[in-house]
């Protein structure tokens, strides 16, 4: 069982900066792939950004230029900084890891962008 915690959510301007962060339970180089997704209500989990092994990224490329994820290996944290936010980026953000084949996630956090 992997044990994620998601924190860095909130209420943010349009045009603002968010840093998400994803503390993971077992070291992120041995997780291999994690990831940032998120949801709106009644929508699909949406994928965001990937690290894998604390350190190669990978970007929907709807996502990229504005989002950019990052790990810690030291910390087993990653990290998405958002930059320039929409109003259509509000949903809960969640992180995910794989270990043996089973997805964990986190509880997610809330994003809202709102003037």
């Amino acid at each position: 069982q992997v044990q994620l915690v998601e924190s860095g959510g909130g209420l943010v301007q349009p045009g603002g900066s968010l840093k998400l962060s994803c503390t993971a339970s077992e070291s992120i180089r041995v997780l291999g792939t994690m990831g940032w997704y998120r949801q709106v209500p009644g929508g699909q989990r949406e994928w965001v950004a990937s690290i894998s092994s604390g350190v190669r990224t990978q970007y929907p490329t709807t996502m990229k230029g504005r989002f950019t994820i990052s790990g810690d290996p030291l910390t087993n944290t990653i990290y998405l900084d958002m930059n320039d936010l929409r109003p259509e980026d509000t949903a809960v953000y969640y992180c995910k890891a794989r270990k043996l084949g089973a997805d964990f996630w986190g509880q997610g956090t809330q994003v809202t962008v709102s003037s």
